[in-house]
């Protein structure tokens, strides 16, 4: 029983520490006060401690009880769910209510890992891709790596906001606005003239249900997030980018080969991890070798923003070939 409250108390720090006060306060009620005896109780207590991290256990609850509030399931949690001023005796009440009435959803929405396809991502990889078309001067393709409903393969479509300049389009849609440490990066004007990503359980933009799964794991009291999601769902609704349902390996085998007067862009975000030691070692190696064979007509670039040893969040890597020179951007949250 403690395993799993030690679970939920971590990920509510995360929540804490990341903006989300409503999501924190839920995680730590239902660490503290959940019991087995009900079938939602029950399921949890019986989860494998060893997967409680991986697995993700707590944000598949948060996000089973977010989408009986998005569904109009249930209008008394609805209720106390934002914009509603947090109140944790009237939230507990209610979402222990909600565990025992909806027991086949809840337990049914948590057979599926968390899947977001967090557009703020984007706020690392914008600037990384007017470094590389600057470098270059030359077109690019695109090949996001895990690219889940290929919401960040529209990067070039989104405004780049930072101390009242933009990168992007001034009238985008989605507007991003990071809290930004540095130097600024050049400002040019890429050019896509390709795009794909793989994903090996790839969400459709397009889809109601995908579009719900997605938005019941963004959490309920970040409300600039869900517009600007909602919104980037339906850009990549209207171009119909492509997320083939693939493998790492097999997609940069298609995608590596070389483009006369185009620059390939290998990228991903938060995904290598989930590779096999193995398979992150060949994908590495399929790189590099593509890179050694590239020519000032056809470079290569690989950006990566992904957890290491640099400290908290993730570095955010560039490598560039012909030259191969490898270049430390700087870290996101």
């Amino acid at each position: 029983m403690s395993d799993l409250r030690d679970a939920f108390e971590r990920q509510a720090v995360s929540c804490d520490d990341l903006g989300s006060p409503f999501t924190a306060t839920l995680l730590r009620l239902v660490g503290e006060r959940l019991t087995a005896d009900h079938p939602v109780g029950a399921f949890l207590f019986d989860w494998p401690y060893d997967t409680f991290r991986s697995g993700a256990v707590a944000l598949r609850l948060a996000g089973a009880l977010h989408s009986l509030v998005l569904l109009g399931k249930d209008s008394e949690l609805a209720a106390v769910y934002p914009p509603a001023s947090l109140d944790p005796e009237a939230l507990w009440r209610e979402v222990s209510r909600a565990l025992r009435a909806h027991p086949e959803h809840i337990i049914g929405w948590m057979d599926s890992a968390p899947q977001t396809n967090e557009i703020r991502r984007s706020c690392a990889l914008i600037p990384a891709f007017h470094l590389v078309a600057e470098a270059t001067g030359l077109p690019l393709v695109m090949s996001e790596i895990g690219a889940s409903a290929g919401l960040n393969l529209n990067w070039d479509r989104y405004a780049l906001e930072i101390g009242g300049r933009v990168w992007g389009p001034a009238d985008a849609e989605v507007r991003l606005t990071p809290e930004w440490r540095g130097g600024l990066p050049p400002r040019v004007a890429p050019e896509v003239i390709g795009r794909e990503g793989c994903d090996i359980n790839p969400l459709d933009p397009c889809s109601a249900a995908d579009r719900l799964r997605m938005l019941s794991y963004i959490w309920p009291d970040q409300f600039m997030r869900i517009a600007n999601t909602k919104r980037a769902l339906e850009i990549a609704c209207r171009t119909g980018n492509a997320v083939a349902r693939e493998d790492a390996l097999a997609f940069l085998a298609r995608r590596l080969v070389p483009v006369e007067g185009a620059t390939r862009v290998i990228y991903h975000t938060i995904m290598w991890q989930y590779l096999s030691l193995g398979d992150q070692a060949e994908g590495a190696a399929m790189i590099a070798a593509a890179g050694a064979a590239a020519t000032d007509r056809t470079p290569l670039a690989w950006v990566r923003a992904e957890a290491d040893a640099g400290g908290e969040g993730a570095g955010i890597v560039l490598t560039l070939w012909p030259g191969g020179e490898e270049r430390a951007l700087g870290r996101m949250d």
